[in-house]
């Protein structure tokens, strides 16, 4: 079978399973030519990681960072051209576009940059010099769009772009994350009209049972491509298909639309990676890489609420129970590290991994530091879904109080574990600023979230990374430590790792590099007391000599025994790459 054939053929077996009654053939069509593929593209080998441990994300919002006399996408570019130039390979730059509420996740329009921000020509720059990550808010549309005013006015293009449903229809199964009712209703010029709301009622949900949804969706895509984006952050992609009578989450027919949409992508541009944003329990998160043929990155949605009550209880037995049963990511797939990003401390993704009385006594330590908590409606009920504040806040003391004067060490070493893990790490920007909880911003809004979403001014970001502040010193160090990291084959994404059997306080990964040549021992101290460690205890080899990457002390004894203090980390090597 020729090439084209078989990505025809490709196709076709998805929309089998997507548009099981339609003909495909038209919108097979209708897709090639939206993408622009030629009739002989073909998909590229599978299994090819187009990453390595240089790869870095900065997560920001286009105004993160502000200057009065400039748009803000010039002030982000210059930054990462000056401050930022060898600190992260990649950034995110979440929502940019026209939007009418949640900070850009609301979108009225997915081809325009907010003039607010700047323009394609300020993206496109950017582009030219870091890998551009961005979001496509698939789910959902702003109830201000124009696609929307299609729909109340029963005009195309929108008129069947959105998901409707009655009050009488079952939907006591569905799976929401939030507590405001699932349908809104809408007057339209042929009467009133229930539409699906699974965020907000300013977040319409698509309905992608149209074809001509997908289409549009499409076409979008290939127009982020054009514009030098390479990363696409499919933005709460699980709740993609809605049926009444189902749990309307990670149904067959959303599993098959990432599969059908990477091998569009993957056959236009070979190196782009598709980002699966699904904030849920671990063992359905990890259901989006599929057979290696979903997502080639997910977010490890576990990491910040198991990390943070680590460090927050002295204890890491969860966090070494969950890191043992995570699967190797398949070549071509890895996982995105982080601790903290825009939104709050997903709770959902600890289900099974904290009890009851250990996420009770997680969020009253949160509240304690100024944090807040949002809610979904679980049962009836209110549940708490994500606690929000600042990643610096909430590692301000611990469960048993009075440790605030290991606040920094805390933090710095939260990092450093984050850094050692299989996977990408990304870096929230204001976690790499280590800013403090924002209570003026959520005055400003009246949402939880906004305590993490603040703005710095440029001149005054500045100042703090030269006066001797904690954010200095916090920015100075994870730099330092980047930098190593960046240099050792042994935390490449996809290198091999294995959980330690340390004890309740000391976390340990063994690392080795794609070619077996290196290997790290990644210690980290998550108590506030010292904790003795034996060399022997991790069974480093007599015959090479060890270096702790992190302070250059070396080790040749196995019997040497090792006092770390609260919160230190080792990255134990027989070979220091930074030096070559």
């Amino acid at each position: 079978m020729s090439e084209p054939l078989a990505l025809r053929q490709r196709l076709k077996q998805h929309m089998a399973l997507i548009y099981p009654q339609q003909q495909p053939e038209p919108l097979i069509d209708a897709l090639l030519e939206a993408m622009a593929l030629d009739h002989d593209a073909t998909a590229p080998p599978p299994h090819q990681n187009h990453w390595d441990q240089q790869d870095v994300v900065l997560i920001t919002y286009g105004n993160s960072i502000i200057d009065e006399d400039e748009k803000p996408l010039v002030t982000l570019d210059r930054l990462l051209t000056d401050d930022f130039a060898e600190l992260v390979s990649t950034v995110h730059i979440l929502p940019f576009f026209p939007y009418s509420s949640d900070d850009g996740f609301s979108v009225i329009d997915y081809v325009s940059v907010n003039e607010s921000l700047g323009d394609w020509g300020h993206i496109n720059a950017i582009a030219r010099h870091k890998k551009l990550m961005a979001d496509l808010v698939i789910n959902h549309m702003s109830a201000r769009s124009a696609w929307f005013d299609n729909f109340r006015r029963r005009r195309d293009p929108g008129k069947d772009y959105f998901k409707e449903a009655s009050p009488d229809d079952d939907l006591s199964q569905v799976v929401r994350p939030r507590n405001t009712p699932l349908l809104a209703p809408v007057q339209t010029e042929d009467g009133e009209r229930f539409v699906w709301c699974t965020f907000s009622h300013d977040q319409v949900d698509l309905d992608f049972a149209n074809p001509e949804v997908l289409l549009a969706f499409v076409r979008i895509i290939a127009f982020y491509l054009q514009q030098g984006i390479r990363l696409l952050r499919f933005d709460a992609v699980a709740y993609l298909w809605k049926q009444a009578g189902t749990t309307s989450i990670h149904l067959q027919q959303t599993h098959e639309l990432i599969k059908l949409l990477r091998t569009l992508i993957e056959c236009k541009v070979p190196d782009a990676v598709i980002i699966t944003e699904t904030n849920v329990p671990n063992r359905e998160n990890l259901t989006y890489f599929g057979n290696a043929n979903e997502a080639h990155w997910i977010y490890n949605f576990s990491l910040p609420p198991l990390l943070i009550y680590s460090l927050l209880s002295g204890d890491c037995r969860h966090l070494k129970t969950w890191a043992m049963s995570m699967p190797p990511a398949q070549n071509g797939t890895t996982y995105l590290n982080f601790i903290a990003s825009h939104d709050g401390i997903g709770l959902r993704p600890a289900e099974d991994l904290l009890d009851e009385q250990e996420l009770a006594q997680f969020i009253n330590t949160i509240k304690s530091s100024g944090g807040m908590v949002n809610y979904r409606r679980k049962d009836g009920e209110d549940k708490p879904y994500e606690l929000n504040i600042s990643l610096w806040d909430a590692l301000k003391d611990t469960l048993k109080g009075g440790q605030q004067s290991l606040q920094l060490p805390r933090y710095l070493c939260a990092h450093t574990l984050m850094m050692s893990l299989e996977g990408v790490p990304a870096f929230y920007i204001h976690s790499l600023m280590a800013t403090a909880n924002d209570y003026r911003k959520v005055a400003l809004t009246g949402r939880n979230r906004s305590i993490n979403r603040g703005h710095w001014p440029i001149n005054e970001l500045k100042a703090a990374l030269s006066n001797g502040s904690h954010h200095q010193l916090v920015f100075d160090e994870l730099r330092r430590q980047l930098a190593i990291r960046r240099a050792q084959p042994a935390f490449h994404p996809n290198a091999t790792q294995f959980t330690l059997h340390l004890g309740q306080h000391l976390f340990g990964l063994w690392r080795q590099s794609p070619d077996r040549r290196q290997s790290i021992f990644a210690i980290h101290n998550i108590s506030a007391d010292t904790q003795p460690l034996t060399l022997a205890d991790i069974n480093l080899a007599s015959t090479d000599l060890w270096r702790d990457l992190l302070t250059g002390q070396h080790f040749s004894d196995r019997s040497q025994q090792l006092t770390l203090g609260p919160y230190q980390c080792l990255w134990l090597s027989n070979l220091d790459y930074s030096e070559r």
